[in-house]
Parts: C-alpha cells; structure tokens; sequence
C-alpha cells in the first residue's frame, strides 16, 4: 500500500491487519509513522517518483492499493502535482502488474467529478475532460484516473475508487476539510462560504477499498460516498458536538476569490507556505459536488455511517490529541 500513513490509509491498513492480511507500506521519507501498528507491518521508505524503488517495493505483493498523493489544491511549483497525483501513479500501477500482482486498486478524488453542466448524481462512467478540471491539482488527479480506466479496458485487473470528501477521526496530516472544521471548532472561522458537496466516514472509504479490491470490476469508477451536506448544515452538525452556533455570515464568492488569489500572490513570492485560501478550492464551491454513490455502494455492498457519527467521533479525536 502506498500512503499507508494518511487519513483513509491508517484506516486501511488497520482493516488489513484485522481481515490477516499481511501489510508492506511505502511511505514517503519523512512521513511520520509513529502511529502506524509499526511491529506489524513491513515499512518501506521510497518516493513514489523512483521508479526503481517503487518497483521493489511492490515485488511479492499480490494486491497493490496505491493511495499516495499529493492532496492540497496549491503548491508553489504546480510541476509536483504531475510528477506526484499522476506520473507517480503510473510508477506504481505499473509497477505492481509488471511484478504480477493480481489487482491494483487506485484511489481517485471526488474534485475531479464535475462540470459545469453536472447537476449531482452517480459518477460509474462519468465522461470526463480536461477542460472542465479547476486548477493543475485536479488536472493531474484527472490524469491518472483516464491511464487507470485506459488500462483497464486495455484488460488489466486495475479498479479505479473514488473517495468523496473523507471526514472523521484520524486525520493527522490535517487535510483541507478537517483544516476547515478544526478552524470552526476553534472559534475561529468568523464566516464561510457555502458550497455543496458529499462527506464519507474515511473508516467506511477504507472498507469500501478492500470491497473494491475483492469484486469491484475493472472499468468502473466507484463511487466510495455518503451523504449529501451543504457546508453550513456540516457546521451545524459540528457545532452540536463543540456548543458552537454557525458563524452568521457568508461570505461572497467574488470576494473569497479576491482574497484566495492575493493569499496565493503572497504564498509564492513571500512566504513560500500554504496560502489561507487556494483559488482552486474557491472555484470548486461553484460546482455541485453533490452525488449519488448508490450504485457504487449497491455493487460493492457497502452502509456508511451516518456522517453524524463521523463528526463526534472526529471531535472526540481532536480533543484527545490536543488539537482543541
């Protein structure tokens, strides 16, 4: 498995070693580990981009689950998002059938699901183009799932899931939606900008994937999703378990872009961080992110729990490890 460390893959190989299965874990070096079952599985310490290391690292392994990736809509030099989200994927998928695996799951995103013209509902053979991908961190997440589909008609035993937002306990590396509900949490999100989108447990993402790799089928886009939020009942939802009221004001789309392209501005040519907003994840809340995982779910005989759950048990997690 590749990004075993991650929020959906900490999940993942907790459910692997529970169904007997033994684990190797790339991870990137550098990663932090140290809350990985270290003492059960095998950890290798390899760039996806290497491809002789990727190589290695998947000889001997029957069943390939290729998570990694680069998950944030900004990076100063937007190159890495290619040589990472996609070319990287290649490496490994490639790498895995080249070795004789049996099936390789690869693991998409739900931010590359929408056009303009999609109004919400199930993805399985979504047509997707580049043009409608917002910004280079889709465009290379695009990439990737057209080469796996491609294989995969081409008659490798190649599965393609699509996770949507992942909410829950666990997220260590606090990726932009627990970013935004910490923030909340703490008192300090004074407003928002409304959007619609599609949250999932990252503990049923991770079922959903070990469903996926047992009788998924090589061609399908599955769809690994829950329940359908605006992010103000999210916050509401939230709020329940901190006794904090939704901020009362939302803020306009013209003005959030206004500020996410001057964060950016700032990020690349001062300070070289993350930038408070990302004109990405801006464009993105004028898209319907809202769809219809029941297909995916039916095949794959999948029940998610209700994204309620999701959040006392990502608020009792934050608590525990300090973060609130």
């Amino acid at each position: 498995m590749t990004g075993g460390a991650g929020f959906i893959g900490s999940h993942l190989v907790t459910q692997l070693l529970d169904e007997g299965e033994q684990v190797r874990v790339l991870e990137k070096p550098g990663a932090s580990v140290e809350h990985l079952p270290l003492e059960r599985i095998e950890l290798v310490s390899a760039d996806i981009r290497d491809q002789a290391a990727v190589d290695a690292a998947t000889k001997g392994c029957d069943y390939v689950y290729h998570l990694a990736a680069d998950p944030n809509l900004w990076r100063k030099d937007t190159a890495e998002f290619d040589a990472i989200n996609y070319h990287g994927a290649l490496n490994v998928i490639n790498a895995a059938l080249k070795n004789g695996a049996r099936r390789v799951v690869h693991t998409s995103t739900e931010s590359i699901l929408t056009s303009k013209e999609f109004s919400g509902g199930s993805v399985e053979h979504l047509d997707l183009k580049a043009s409608d991908m917002m910004g280079p961190y889709c465009l290379s997440k695009f990439r990737a799932d057209k080469a796996a589909l491609e294989m995969a008609n081409n008659g490798a035993e190649v599965i393609v899931v699509c996770p949507t937002l992942p909410v829950g306990p666990g997220d260590r590396a606090l990726t932009p939606p627990t970013r935004m509900a910490l923030a909340f949490c703490r008192g300090e999100l004074p407003a928002y900008l409304d959007c619609r989108f599609n949250l999932v447990d990252a503990r049923d993402v991770a079922t959903g994937m070990i469903a996926a790799m047992k009788k998924g089928r090589p061609g399908v886009r599955y769809l690994l999703g829950g329940q359908n939020y605006r992010l103000a009942d999210w916050l509401k939802v939230l709020g329940k378990e901190v006794g904090r009221p939704v901020p009362r004001f939302t803020v306009p789309y013209s003005l959030a872009l206004t500020v996410a392209w001057f964060s950016e501005y700032w990020a690349r040519y001062v300070t070289g961080k993350m930038p408070m907003a990302t004109v990405t994840g801006v464009r993105l809340t004028r898209r319907c992110m809202y769809f219809d995982p029941t297909p995916s779910l039916k095949e794959l005989g999948l029940n998610p729990r209700p994204v309620t759950e999701s959040a006392r048990d990502a608020v009792a997690w934050f608590r525990a490890e300090g973060l609130i």
